[in-house]
This record gives C-alpha cells, sequence and structure tokens, in this order.
C-alpha cells in the first residue's frame, strides 16, 4: 500500500491533468515539441490562459520548456503520462458497456 504522502503527489499530478485544455495540450506535446505560438494558435484562448495551463503542467513535472529565440519549446518530459489516456479510454468504453446492457435489460 501506498504511502499518505506518495498518495498526495499522485494526485497533484491527476490534479494538473484534470482539464479539457491541459488533457489537449499533453496530447498535442505527445507528437513531439512544440513552440508556445503553435500551442497557443490550436485553441480560441488569450496567451495568459494558455501560459497559465503550460505552468501547471511545467510545475506538476508533466512537461518542461527551453527558450528558442523568441518563443517558448515545449516538450513532454514524461510521454508515459499518455498511457494513463489510454486506461481513461478502457473505462469510458468500459461504462458504456455497462450501460448499453443495462438498456437491453430495461
Amino acid at each position: 500500500m501506498i504511502s499518505f504522502q506518495e498518495a498526495e503527489i499522485r494526485s497533484n499530478i491527476i490534479k494538473a491533468l484534470a482539464h479539457p485544455v491541459r488533457l489537449m495540450i499533453v496530447d498535442l506535446l505527445n507528437h513531439g515539441q512544440k513552440p508556445f505560438s503553435e500551442i497557443n494558435s490550436t485553441f480560441q484562448l488569450d496567451k495568459s490562459t494558455i501560459s497559465k495551463h503550460l505552468l501547471v503542467l511545467k510545475e506538476a513535472g508533466i512537461v518542461s520548456s527551453r527558450k528558442d529565440g523568441h518563443d517558448m519549446i515545449y516538450e513532454l518530459e514524461a510521454p508515459c503520462v499518455t498511457d494513463f489516456f489510454a486506461c481513461v479510454t478502457a473505462v469510458i468504453e468500459n461504462n458504456i458497456r455497462r450501460q448499453e446492457l443495462c438498456l437491453c435489460k430495461g
């Protein structure tokens, strides 16, 4: 069994992912490093909002950044975080199957 401290650390990482825009940023970076300008142009949000989302991911250790000229380049620090997405998808599919079974019985 994990300690409370370890559970708290894991929880903080999961909380950092717990926003649709941040999940989309992680998915975008799963295809390779991207400059801020490209990440920002993917969303119809202001720069400060995207910056805040990137900061949350960076503070959690999910992404890292480096300066390149006038732009910041972001990349996934731990690409294995996308494995979590596969697990979430499996849970969603399982829930759908259970709901379909319930509808068939009812």
